[in-house]
């Protein structure tokens, strides 16, 4: 009997030090979903209000405070808020690690939102260097918002891991609200349609796209959290070392 005590209590210290160190890798990876989740809800909404409250400050007029798109804040009181966000963002998701597929994809995604930083959009009387600067700028946003969508689609709907349904349905519907605003956007920008209104289509729908990711990252992260906080760590089924390996290794 003495014998068969010592390895069970070998066996429990062997397994608290890996359950710590898995713990504390999973929080990383919750500070960056969380981070990544709060430039997608604040940004929209930080823009415009950025443009107002600097007019205030300045006693300038506050007409035309909204810009026609996340991107034409550039050419506003708040570029140094827009690049610095997307900047943030492109650092959060290029050091975002959590298995093969989704490393890559972060990295790509990283990659992009620092190219949209770096490549502004094209500005009002345009040369033909600053046009193609433009355009390098609307293929950066394209990519970054649709790898975005495949993290909603796929990343956090992974079957390999227990999920409540209501959650699962919640990240497919960012998703594909994300991909579904992707064309309107463009057809707005190409048609000029409702150029004369307060928050312009292109804004409004840059605007939901962002929130959509914003809310899919932030509930990722929320998720991942009641995992990490858990008392006995990994729970089965959850975010974590699959059983049979990376379940995204081909």
């Amino acid at each position: 009997m003495a014998d068969d005590s010592v390895p069970d209590s070998g066996s429990d210290s062997e397994r608290t030090p890996q359950r710590d160190s898995l713990a504390q890798d999973e929080r990383t990876v919750m500070r960056l979903r969380l981070g990544v989740g709060a430039i997608g809800i604040l940004l929209p909404v930080a823009l415009p209000l950025g443009n107002w409250l600097f007019a205030e400050l300045r006693g300038l007029s506050t007409a035309g405070f909204w810009p026609a798109s996340m991107s034409g804040s550039y050419y506003t009181s708040t570029r140094n808020i827009f690049v610095g966000s997307m900047c943030a963002l492109g650092v959060f998701l290029v050091c975002y690690r959590f298995d093969r597929r989704d490393d890559r994809w972060s990295t790509a995604a990283g990659a992009f939102a620092l190219g949209v930083a770096l490549f502004p959009t094209t500005p009002p009387n345009a040369t033909t260097f600053a046009a193609t600067i433009g355009v390098l700028h609307l293929i950066f946003a394209g990519l970054l918002m649709f790898v975005l969508a495949m993290f909603c689609v796929y990343s956090f709907r992974d079957p390999h891991y227990a999920q409540q349904p209501w959650l699962s349905r919640g990240y497919l519907a960012a998703g594909v609200l994300i991909l579904a605003l992707l064309p309107v956007a463009v057809a707005a920008g190409v048609t000029g349609v409702g150029m004369d209104w307060q928050i312009r289509p292109v804004y409004l729908c840059e605007w939901l796209a962002t929130w959509a990711f914003g809310a899919a990252w932030t509930a990722a992260a929320l998720e991942l959290a009641s995992t990490t906080l858990s008392p006995e760590g990994l729970v089965p089924g959850q975010p974590g070392p699959h059983p049979t390996g990376d379940p995204h290794h081909a």
